[in-house]
């Protein structure tokens, strides 16, 4: 007999590719139920991408709270309302603060566009551009308190090959691919928590 999907919440900043993609595979193979989305930009494509879906959104602004653990609070209420057991950041453009780390030790994931610890932060695949590297790729990893310093999970390497346009469209086709099966295993399991790989090319 198989068991419930577990609840997540996917957080979003920008255009919602990423989510959208979870939403999608969730839906054909039900270990996970995107629940809702948390978004901290209300105006941002993400949020009408969520409504079109029939996904629950908890947008608010930063500048409205008087601090980080302010919103975090809030934020953390909506969670537990929701009875959400993995938080899944695609896009989301702030650091994740003690009150959520606390409340989801080892059940907060992220997807960045490098192959970490190599381009952390803003604008990866400019820095990868910029550094003339023949090599990039798409990590996936736990989070800490630093800025995409948290255990690594999973990579996959992504030649540069044309301009910007092209490397972004050949990063998300990797991204779509990858952050859904690692999604799937870590909730199931496959993955242990903490487990750091290393990619060869």
């Amino acid at each position: 007999m198989n068991s419930a999907p577990v609840s997540i919440a996917v957080f979003a900043s920008g255009s919602g590719s990423n989510f959208e993609t979870l939403v999608q595979k969730a839906r054909e193979d039900e270990v996970y139920h995107v629940e809702l989305l948390v978004c901290d930009q209300p105006e941002a494509s993400v949020v009408d991408k969520a409504k079109r879906l029939g996904i629950e959104v908890f947008a608010f602004r930063a500048k409205d709270y008087p601090n980080k653990a302010t919103f975090e609070a809030a934020i953390l209420q909506k969670l537990h309302a929701k009875s959400i057991k993995w938080c899944v950041l695609a896009g989301y453009m702030r650091l994740v603060g003690p009150t959520l780390l606390k409340a989801y030790e080892g059940k907060i994931l992220n997807i960045h566009p490098s192959l970490l610890p190599a381009f952390p932060g803003k604008d990866a695949i400019g820095q990868a551009l910029e550094a003339n590297v023949r090599v990039t790729g798409v990590t996936v990893h736990f989070v800490d308190e630093g800025m995409d310093t948290g255990p690594i999970v999973e990579q996959a390497p992504v030649k540069v090959e044309g301009d910007r346009a092209n490397l972004q469209r050949a990063i998300q086709q990797v991204e779509h691919e990858l952050y859904p099966a690692v999604v799937k295993q870590c909730i199931k399991g496959e993955k242990a928590t903490w487990q750091r790989k290393s990619v060869h090319y």
